[in-house]
């Protein structure tokens, strides 16, 4: 048998090597605290819940959707009116998505050419590199250095290179980095657009996880965003719908005219119930959200107070439901220390190289688990040993 080439650009997904681990360790019987993928335990609002069952009980809803429901995107446009003051055409400027990342992997196949330059962040999640290079792009990488707020520098970007580029793909709030972008940086976005004739993907999934008194922002919400681009949201963190897989491109109607039509090329649309439960999300109850949230500023605060208490100093993020945090000092690779993490401690992380070059030196850790199950994390970190060498270093 032979395969396409293209399979050689990727390895096995750092998350299915994780989730390998921790199967292996519960047959065993041996304890696992799993902070390494972002799904949400945290369940949708009842009134959702009951909206996709009711939908799901009518046996109509069983054909293929084809096309997004009106009602839908009407909803998706009150949405972004309401939430992010941010005008929309319902019929032009919205696409659903079977989730966030099937958009970021497919929406690079309806902008990019075999050889054209893609703007990725560094570090970033997977999808924003592996979509670009399925549609056989070249990546150009945006270091997010701690010492800039791991907020990309555009001015550190070499004029020649802009000039190749095609698309850029940025996240504030940040995964995996959990850093927030000041409104400075999407007036100077813009304006690096337009200059150089690049198309925008912003991913927005984590706007609603803001914390500290912060607000949440839509790229759209800028003067000028929707002339040069789109916006990704999603409604599987704060909603807690991250099985349904729903999520939205908006923004520049060509763009979107372009994926709607690869897309009808390759799917038959959201699962009716599924709209449903869309709709009922966004235009109902909106005290999930606030929930939701607050849930997971309580999680930052017990995990990064716990561990900074017994030697791994660690800063509060100030939005999403990460904390990227520096590898103690007596470890060189990420990798190593998550193996020790999860056969020592039984804590399961993710590496930061998993994520790109700049990912390096550091672990990203979902706070995925209720706050007695992170204040057990934490004992377990610290009985297994693997911090002594820093706490020393920290007390001395």
């Amino acid at each position: 048998m032979k395969f396409a080439k293209r399979m050689e650009l990727f390895g096995e997904s750092i998350f299915t090597k994780l989730t390998e681990i921790r199967r292996k360790r519960e047959v065993k019987g041996e304890p696992v605290f799993d902070l390494s993928i972002g799904t949400p335990n945290i369940p949708p609002a009842r009134h959702i819940i009951e909206a996709m069952s009711s939908a799901a009980f009518d046996e109509r809803n069983y054909i293929y959707a084809i096309n997004d429901q009106s009602g839908m995107l009407k909803a998706v446009s009150g949405w972004y009116q309401n939430r992010y003051h941010v005008e929309l055409d319902p019929k032009t400027e919205i696409c659903s998505l079977l989730g966030s990342q099937e958009g970021l992997t497919h929406i690079s196949l309806s902008i990019v050419d075999e050889g054209d330059l893609v703007l990725v962040p560094d570090p970033a999640y997977p999808a924003f590199i592996h979509g670009p290079l399925l549609a056989g792009a070249e990546l150009y990488y945006m270091p997010q250095k701690k010492e800039n707020g791991n907020v990309i520098r555009l001015d550190d970007i070499p004029a020649e290179i802009a000039e190749k580029a095609k698309l850029m793909l940025v996240s504030y709030p940040n995964n995996p980095t959990a850093a927030v972008a000041p409104d400075s940086f999407y007036a100077e976005l813009v304006a690096f657009a337009k200059k150089y004739d690049i198309i925008i993907l912003h991913d927005n999934a984590y706007s609603e996880l803001v914390f500290d008194g912060l607000k949440g922002k839509s790229f759209l919400s800028f003067p000028g965003a929707k002339e040069v681009g789109v916006e990704f949201n999603s409604l599987s963190k704060s909603y807690g719908l991250a099985g349904a897989r729903i999520g939205f491109c908006v923004g520049n109607k060509e763009v979107v005219a372009q994926l709607k039509a690869l897309k009808s090329n390759m799917d038959y649309g959201m699962f009716l119930p599924v709209q449903k439960a869309a709709i009922a999300a966004i235009t109902g109850d909106q005290h999930c959200v606030e929930t939701a949230r607050e849930a997971y500023k309580k999680r930052r605060d017990v995990l990064c107070e716990g561990f900074t208490e017994i030697g791994w100093e660690m800063e509060k993020p100030k939005a999403t439901m990460f904390i990227w945090a520096r590898i103690p000092s007596h470890y060189k690779k990420s990798m190593d220390f998550a193996m020790d993490m999860i056969e020592k401690a039984g804590v399961l992380v993710t590496p930061g190289s998993a994520f790109g070059p700049s990912g390096e030196g550091f672990v990203r850790i979902a706070m995925v688990q209720d706050e007695g199950v992170l204040k057990e994390a934490v004992q377990a970190v610290e009985k297994s040993g693997i911090l002594e060498h820093e706490f020393l270093i920290i007390n001395q």
